[in-house]
């Protein structure tokens, strides 16, 4: 069988200006007719568990509990009218939206890696092109989310999804690129040959900067 090569993505602030899950949560709250006071609250208590070092696999898993009860297919609905709002904003970062153009038309395959979830994704993915969308799981119940989760996709997870897709859908992942733009990436660059650091995370620099991996230039993060 002849491997294919492929190209990896982080979403938030590599892919997009934004981060999709807190943007998403303040668009909801607000469509069910929430007062702004409810969005900051719960922002912050993930920013509070934030600087009190609590692991982001924990912070996404809190993220998700808010949804618990909530019906599935309203959210859904929720997240493309939410992509559409954001669209005319200004939500793409052009730098990587030109790198994964590029890599489509040198046929490879395009992979979306994040924490976010489908309702801000699939939007995301279907206006790309991309062939696959990877990001935390939220559990369902008769129509209606949980409140939890199977596994974060952050962190070591993102890594483990790599070399999963890479055996799974046949990628050289030695010849594959893969786009990311905190530290919590590094496991997903690392299972990649062609790693690339997007913007100007401090760690995440250093390690490109001691490895020799390619930079792009910092994005402008609004």
């Amino acid at each position: 069988m002849t491997l294919r090569t492929a190209a990896f993505f982080d979403v938030d602030e590599t892919l997009i200006r934004v981060k999709s899950m807190f943007r998403f949560l303040e668009f909801y709250l607000r469509m069910r007719g929430e007062p702004d006071s409810t969005y900051q609250r719960l922002n912050g208590e993930l920013q509070s568990a934030a600087k009190l070092g609590v692991p982001r696999e924990s912070i996404n898993r809190a993220y998700y509990k808010f949804y618990a009860g909530e019906n599935v297919r309203q959210v859904t609905a929720a997240g493309l009218l939410w992509f559409e709002h954001e669209l005319e904003k200004g939500l793409f970062l052009p730098e990587t939206v030109a790198e994964l153009h590029r890599h489509q038309d040198a046929n490879e395959r395009v992979l979306l890696i994040s924490g976010s979830f489908f309702a801000c994704l699939d939007p995301i993915s279907t206006w790309l092109g991309a062939d696959r969308a990877y990001g935390t799981r939220p559990l369902i119940h008769r129509g209606q989310f949980t409140g939890e989760v199977l596994t974060p996709m952050i962190g070591a997870t993102k890594g483990r999804v790599v070399r999963a897709a890479g055996s799974v859908l046949g990628i050289d992942l030695a010849s594959s690129t893969a786009y990311g733009d905190h530290i919590s990436d590094l496991s997903m660059l690392r299972a990649v040959g062609r790693p690339v650091v997007v913007g100007d995370d401090e760690v995440l620099a250093g390690h490109a900067d001691r490895s020799g991996w390619r930079r792009l230039a910092p994005a402008v993060v609004r």
